[in-house]
């Protein structure tokens, strides 16, 4: 387990780092497209995936951090989640598990008030044990060879085991053309991953639909399942929804 990142002031508050929060929306991944649900997300990545759809939340070159960044109290950041009846809470990021010990504070919370959550993380980090419970979720999106990383960066082995072992977690790929989809094949056949889905890359509805049909039918052959990007079909890239 590693948490490389805590905030906490001298009376022994927890904070978190977040770059925005957001919703009621839809979430628009996975198996849980469609549902209402509110986001958190987190500030700061160990990756730098080319096609991220979030570079305020680690990228320097191009943004000032500190102004892309509230420091907010895990309270606070509750009181906002629960200030309206939506019951999926979504956080997500830049990479969440960077600061799960508070994390943990607020996703107990959060259960406790009949909260469902779900963690969007890559998959380098291993969770804390006291995420991995009944009503948290993990939607792991390790990154391929498209996202132009190392991939002893990108690809943690034990960490990816342990998830998929967990029977907490999907495994949801971002694809961008049929090639990806050999490399998925063997990253499941190598760590036993059970729930594997792929996502077209894209910041527009144009680009997802073109890059779904092309991938549609080797997907449902390899008997995984599609997901479309429903926040990119309704929105496009417009921040906040």
């Amino acid at each position: 387990m590693t948490g490389l990142l805590t905030v906490q002031d001298a009376a022994g508050e927890q904070f978190l780092l977040v770059a925005e929060c957001f919703g009621p929306t839809l979430q628009g991944e996975g198996p849980s497209s469609g549902w209402p649900a509110k986001f958190v997300r987190l500030s700061r990545c160990n990756l730098s995936c080319t096609f991220c759809d979030t570079p305020f939340t680690w990228d320097t070159s191009r943004f000032d951090l500190r102004q892309q960044t509230t420091r907010m109290s895990v309270a606070d950041v509750l009181a906002w989640a629960l200030s309206s009846p939506v019951d999926l809470i979504v956080i997500t990021g830049g990479e969440p598990l960077l600061q799960q010990l508070p994390l943990v504070t607020l996703v107990n919370a959060l259960l406790r008030a009949g909260r469902r959550v779900e963690i969007e993380t890559n998959g380098t980090v291993l969770p804390h044990p006291d995420l991995l419970v009944d009503g948290v979720w993990f939607n792991v999106s390790p990154k391929l060879a498209n996202a132009h990383l190392p991939q002893h960066k990108r690809i943690i082995g034990d960490t990816l085991a342990a998830l998929a072992t967990s029977g907490h977690a999907l495994f949801k790929f971002v694809a961008c053309d049929l090639a990806d989809l050999q490399e998925i094949s063997q990253l499941q056949e190598r760590f036993a991953l059970p729930d594997v889905w792929v996502m077209p890359e894209g910041t527009t509805p144009e680009q997802v639909i073109t890059r779904a049909r092309l991938l549609v039918d080797a997907v449902i052959a390899r008997g995984w399942s599609l997901s479309l990007r429903t926040h990119v079909l309704l929105w496009g890239d417009e921040r906040g929804r």
